[in-house]
């Protein structure tokens, strides 16, 4: 396998990962940003208010898209055994 193979391979592993854990981190940011706002308007600094609710929502996100993260790691998997069949 030569370096530009290697090179591509990385690629198409990093988007993956952007793809997978992108849009939990995203929501996860997003929620905490909130609940940031929120407790600096109120002057509330409960530690669990802001674990809890993003836990839930983080939880929640995951489930709703572990579908399309299971098909993605799937057909990268499938993918990656594919091209370990290939090299000589």
């Amino acid at each position: 396998m030569d370096f530009d193979a290697n090179i591509a391979n990385l690629q198409i592993a990093y988007w993956n990962i952007i793809l997978i854990a992108g849009p939990v981190l995203g929501v996860a940011l997003a929620v905490g940003l909130v609940i940031g706002i929120f407790q600096a308007a109120t002057q509330i600094n409960e530690a669990t208010l802001s674990f809890v609710p993003k836990m839930a929502i983080v939880m929640l996100t995951m489930a709703l898209a572990s579908g399309f993260m299971l098909s993605t790691l799937s057909d990268y998997f499938r993918y990656v055994f594919d091209t370990i069949g290939t090299l000589r």
